[in-house]
């Protein structure tokens, strides 16, 4: 009696344990599952957040300088503004690298801007004015070219050096300089940081 008595209470514990073991079990199992479906459904809405191929295609520009001439400039487009390429003469280097900072508003040496060597020559800024987002005149042989030499805003007057640094007039700031990179083989890419092993000598 005793022993039958022991042994239905022993079955009941059993049946206590184990179904909190199959229990557990199947919220652990329902859990991973849903956490699962979560992930796959959200997946193509975070996929969906990346830039497309051809967007990312358009992040670089590729320009040949081998045809631009010194003193000359040319426009390009990169992410939807107008980039300003100039090939500085000797001395157009030489003068910028002399400008005292004291005298700028917004103090940026030539070699900070452009670097040394041959990558000095090349002058890559973003063609928008920094006050309003104006496109300063100054890529045309014929244009005012303000009285620094470099680019003239006509919306309301500032005047850029041929660094691309404000020197009158109310920007703020310099023309940006994009990231950009000039291969061995005389090509300028646009929207790719210079690394020390592929600058040019």
């Amino acid at each position: 009696m005793a022993n039958d008595a022991s042994s239905e209470a022993a079955d009941e514990v059993d049946e206590r344990d184990g179904g909190k073991g199959r229990r557990d079990f199947l919220i652990l199992t329902g859990s991973a599952f849903g956490v699962f479906a979560a992930g796959a459904s959200a997946w193509p809405l975070l996929d969906s957040l990346n830039p497309a191929r051809d967007t990312l295609a358009a992040s670089t520009t590729e320009v040949d300088l081998s045809p631009i001439e010194e003193g000359q400039s040319i426009t390009v487009k990169w992410r939807g503004s107008p980039v300003f390429v100039r090939r500085r003469t000797d001395e157009e280097v030489t003068a910028m690298q002399a400008v005292v900072l004291d005298d700028l508003p917004d103090p940026e040496t030539d070699q900070q801007r452009f670097g040394d060597g041959n990558r000095e020559q090349w002058l890559v800024v973003i063609g928008v004015c920094t006050h309003l987002g104006c496109i300063p005149l100054g890529q045309k042989a014929n244009d005012n070219r303000g009285e620094f030499g470099g680019w003239f805003c006509p919306c309301h007057g500032s005047h850029y050096d041929v660094s691309g640094r404000i020197r009158k007039g109310p920007a703020p700031n310099n023309l940006p300089v994009p990231p950009y990179t000039i291969t061995a083989d005389n090509k300028l890419i646009i929207g790719r940081e210079q690394s020390e092993g592929s600058r040019t000598a």
